[in-house]
């Protein structure tokens, strides 16, 4: 039985331009891969190769920190530099900037498995920590860690292959094509944390998707194929949790708290690779698009590949875009230098022109129409929010719980002042996040103090 989640908007889809074009490795290379340290949350990772060392595909070549998860090489080559670059997050970030040597010579550590039947849950779990597998249809979590919290915990495994957000076709492809690492991943995910099976969730708008997953899924039992009708932010995990069980996720807390794992399908395949295949992630499927190119494609692309190289692919511009954009047009970040390389969270490399993105009427006074409170999937008040942090009332802004906010971009696209909501939430987040840092850093210096008089008593 299905639920409903709260809110959302039905924007129009724009997946024509590439649902139809198969995801092929590029047709030429990038001379130049640049591979940033961090594409995950938490520390970036520390370098572990030096300028003028030779590598090869799927080399460790970044050691991870804390809970984050280590990168490797993308090409075959020879080490260019390990310094500050362009990164599609914004600002520098450190980079590994591989020369490649167009060989694609593999490392000999990875190792084709084939039967993984006699794995352990811990093995697949640390198999997928050794091959840098995170979070591929979002803030890139990795992965490793996900599964570990989850040993023991979960009743609910679902795999994620909504694709609501417009535009974007990567995962698609990906399930018609290579639905058997889909849905072998999905069996090496439930194993991994103790579940029965899983379920895979596709929206109703990919029904050739659908019909080659439960082809692919065959009559096992384990494995259940669930259509959902259109509708955006469904794709969001906590939203996709309350439409397949009902649960809702109290605030501040995470899906394994109702008992439930989300994974999306690219993650699911990418664990295949890892764990059957021996490989790491160094390879992303990416859908190239947009009205401002000569040819939207969906592509596969070394982890590094420059936005520009993509776009030379697409066979350049026909126009001049109005904007270029990390992700699709609801949640994507503006790309301000098209030398940024893709990374393993990149589905999506959208161009747009003028026209796509309509008449841009300057920012209007809030009327409270409450369109954006009806439309958000969290159930927040966005223009209360936007009113406290509009004058850097913090702890107002808190109170609303601003930091729920998924940065879906529903209330943006519904506001009739056209008033940039999702980023005044993601500087007020930011701001939080920073006063809340420095507190606790009072906190600590007082609480050292404090020990110190009663040391010295």
């Amino acid at each position: 039985m299905l639920h409903q989640f709260f809110g959302g908007v039905r924007p129009a889809e724009h997946k024509d331009l590439t649902e139809q074009t198969p995801a092929l490795p590029l047709a030429q290379a990038p001379a130049q891969v640049v591979i940033p340290m961090s594409m995950h949350t938490d520390d970036a990772c520390t370098p572990v190769v030096a300028e003028g060392d030779e590598v090869r595909v799927g080399q460790l070549i970044g050691e991870s920190n804390g809970l984050g998860a280590p990168i490797h090489a993308s090409v075959s080559g020879k080490v260019l530099a390990v310094e500050p670059r362009p990164y599609g997050g914004g600002g520098m970030m450190l980079s590994v900037v591989i020369d490649n040597d167009f060989q694609d010579a593999p490392c000999p550590e990875q190792k084709h498995r084939g039967n993984s039947a006699g794995l352990t849950g811990a093995e697949i779990i640390s198999i997928v920590k050794e091959a840098g597998v995170t979070g591929m249809g979002g803030a890139g979590f990795p992965t490793h860690v996900k599964l570990s919290g989850a040993v023991g915990k979960v009743d609910t495994l679902i795999i994620n292959g909504a694709e609501c957000e417009p535009y974007i076709t990567s995962d698609h492809r990906l399930m018609l094509e290579r639905g058997d690492t889909v849905v072998g991943g999905a069996r090496l995910l439930a194993k991994a944390v103790g579940a029965k099976g899983a379920v895979i969730a596709v929206e109703t708008n990919k029904p050739d998707a659908i019909e080659n997953i439960r082809s692919q899924a065959g009559g096992e039992g384990d494995i259940r194929v669930q259509p959902l009708r259109t509708r955006y932010p469904q794709g969001a995990e906590k939203q996709l949790i309350q439409m397949l069980t009902g649960r809702q996720v109290p605030s501040g807390k995470l899906p394994v708290d109702v008992n439930c794992l989300v994974c999306s399908v690219a993650t699911a395949a990418a664990v295949w690779e890892a764990v059957v295949e021996g490989k790491a992630l160094t390879r992303r499927r990416v859908t190239v698009t947009g009205a401002a190119l000569v040819q939207p494609l969906n592509m596969i692309a070394p982890i590094g590949t420059p936005v520009s190289w993509l776009i030379k692919m697409a066979g350049g511009f026909q126009m001049e875009p109005d904007r270029v954009l990390l992700g699709g047009p609801m949640m994507g970040t503006p790309v301000y230098d098209l030398d940024v390389p893709i990374m393993k969270s990149t589905n999506c490399v959208l161009c747009l022109t003028p026209d796509e993105i309509g008449k841009q009427d300057p920012a209007q006074a809030c009327i409270r129409c409450g369109k954006c409170v009806e439309v958000c999937p969290m159930k927040l008040t966005p223009l209360f929010m936007r009113m406290n942090a509009g004058k850097c009332r913090w702890e107002e802004t808190e109170a609303l719980h601003v930091m729920d906010c998924i940065e879906c971009g529903c209330c943006n696209y519904i506001c009739p002042a056209r008033l940039p909501l999702v980023q005044t939430f993601r500087a007020a987040k930011f701001a939080i996040r920073e006063k809340n840092a420095r507190a606790k850093e009072r906190d600590a210096q007082v609480q050292e103090v404090g020990e110190k008089e009663v040391t010295v008593e």
